[in-house]
């Protein structure tokens, strides 16, 4: 998969440095966070109330991981995309 990134690194730093929108995701996206870990720590008294099979809770933690995973994930993307730039830049150097 090849991901192109449009903006440019002073862009992307002011993004994570300076700008209250993108603050503002992160802020959500930490509460989201903190869900799911509430979720997660409720799973055993849920079942002891519930008595679900075992897959079922297995299902349901490999759920809350992977939404953790794709949280943290947009989380880094200002990383990634300074990342895939240096890439990039290396890229047209060493041609």
């Amino acid at each position: 998969m090849n991901i192109e990134v449009m903006s440019s690194k002073r862009q992307i730093n002011n993004l994570k440095k300076n700008n209250l929108v993108w603050r503002d995701i992160q802020n959500e996206l930490e509460v989201w966070l903190d869900a799911f870990e509430k979720e997660r720590s409720n799973i055993v008294d849920d079942a002891a109330n519930d008595n679900p099979s075992t897959a079922s809770v297995l299902l349901h933690l490999g759920d809350l991981n992977g939404r953790a995973k794709a949280v943290k994930y947009m989380l880094s993307l200002p990383d990634l995309f300074l990342s895939i730039l240096e890439d990039k830049k290396d890229d047209s150097i060493s041609k």
